[in-house]
């Protein structure tokens, strides 16, 4: 496979970051290399703006799309897209989480709720509500019902969590609002990631590449598997495909 990559787009846990939650000199200087070629290098996270934004300033990039989809937004600080996900949908997946007795966290325009959630839900905008739990029957019960709904988008960041978007919010559409903006196409993105919430982005991609320790159902839809997180899979994808 030869592909031109203008456009490298990495997830940020399990992926760009290695087990220890840094980014290692290894991908910083993969990273460094393919933008002095001219290609650019984005990061597209489950995370909020909050706890992703360290990390995209770190490594100087110029886009950062977090919660999954939700946001788009320039490191200089423009938003340039957010969806978000009615209240009455989290009020209902709260509901659910108080049934199932599991843990939860919620995230707003403006913050991040663990392990509990404001009274008043209509009052704040909403990105994302996930379910944290290790048991997998109860997992299986939540999927069970929210399977059903149409108005969301259920993917994972980790084998034990459940991650809720609104419908059409995922990693590959908002890619496809930078391609657009770059005056590129998805055919030259290079997308990397390791859990259900990458698999759009990594299925859309001219090339899809899955981590060493991505779960099965993400090797499955890649085009190639590089080494794991804690072995600098990234810079060793960017050697093989672009520098």
């Amino acid at each position: 496979m030869t592909k031109e990559i203008k456009l490298i787009a990495l997830d940020m846990d399990g992926t760009l970051l290695g087990d220890d939650h840094q980014v290692s000199e290894a991908n910083k200087q993969a990273i460094k290399q393919a933008q002095d070629k001219g290609v650019e290098v984005i990061i597209s996270t489950g995370r909020h703006y909050q706890t992703s934004s360290i990390v995209a300033k770190e490594i100087g990039i110029d886009y950062l799309i977090t919660v999954n989809g939700s946001e788009i937004w320039t490191m200089s600080g423009e938003l340039i897209a957010r969806q978000t996900i009615e209240a009455e949908t989290i009020k209902r997946l709260v509901e659910l989480r108080d049934k199932h007795e599991v843990w939860a966290w919620l995230a707003s325009v403006d913050g991040i709720w663990r392990g509990e959630a404001p009274e008043d839900l209509p009052a704040y905008q909403w990105l994302k509500l996930g379910f944290d739990t290790k048991d997998h029957h109860t997992r299986q019960a939540i999927l069970d019902t929210i399977s059903e709904w149409n108005e969301i988008e259920v993917s994972n960041s980790s084998p034990t969590n459940i991650e809720i978007n609104a419908v059409g919010v995922h990693k590959a559409a908002a890619i496809e609002v930078i391609c657009e903006r770059l005056g590129i196409t998805m055919d030259h993105v290079m997308a990397m990631g390791d859990s259900l919430n990458d698999i759009k982005m990594i299925e859309q991609a001219g090339l899809g590449i899955a981590m060493g320790n991505a779960q099965e159902a993400v090797k499955q839809v890649a085009n190639d598997i590089t080494a794991a997180n804690s072995d600098d899979g990234v810079a060793k994808s960017i050697e093989k495909w672009v520098l």
